[in-house]
């Protein structure tokens, strides 16, 4: 198995990836397929560990965090999840890292708000699940201060709400079928986030 950690080789700029068209190892971490390490990444509070599967009697520390996302490195990863109709760029001129791709996804859900022209295209069933959700997500992320007041519904909704219960990061893959039909076309950096309950 390679070791991630010493990986030395170049940085491809998005323009070197596309002209080299440059196929992409994923982290085995982000792909969830590390025996030894099982991501545990929530989009809520943004809190990262892990687990081995083989022995869940311990959490772990997520030491791999400043491993590369994909080798060779590249400055521009592209993230779709089926789940939501946002795209999240991340961004790394010296490489893109695990760190990289969890703190992104968690500012991009956590600090942006969904539109009212998106919350009312959702119909009436899922909106009342997404504001449900915000009630909930809205007590996890201040965890302490909910045994002490019982804080008021919110009146915008972020873009982690719209996820409903999938808030746990599982995976990423290559879905160049589906890339295609909601960006309009694929490439070696694009990725799709599955999510879990």
């Amino acid at each position: 198995m390679y070791n991630w950690m010493y990986s030395d080789g170049p940085v491809l700029s998005q323009t070197d990836l596309y002209l080299l068209n440059t196929d992409l190892q994923l982290n085995p971490i982000l792909q969830g397929t590390n025996p030894g390490f099982h991501l545990l990444f929530n989009l809520v509070t943004g809190s990262t560990g892990g687990f081995n599967p083989e022995a869940r009697d311990r959490d772990l520390n997520f030491t791999q965090k400043d491993e590369p996302a994909t080798l060779p490195r590249v400055t521009q990863l592209i993230i779709i999840t089926e789940l939501s109709p946002w795209c999240t760029i991340i961004h790394n001129e010296r490489g893109v890292t695990m760190s990289d791709v969890c703190t992104t996804i968690w500012k991009e859900y956590t600090e942006n708000y969904v539109s009212d022209q998106e919350f009312n295209s959702l119909p009436p069933r899922l909106q009342e699940h997404v504001k449900r959700a915000a009630t909930n997500n809205q007590q996890a992320a201040s965890n302490w201060s909910m045994y002490y007041n019982t804080p008021a519904p919110p009146s915008r909704y972020k873009r982690v709400d719209w996820l409903r219960d999938k808030i746990y990061f599982d995976y990423l893959t290559k879905k160049d079928n589906y890339s295609i039909s909601r960006l309009g076309f694929k490439a070696p950096n694009i990725f799709v986030m599955c999510l879990a309950s």
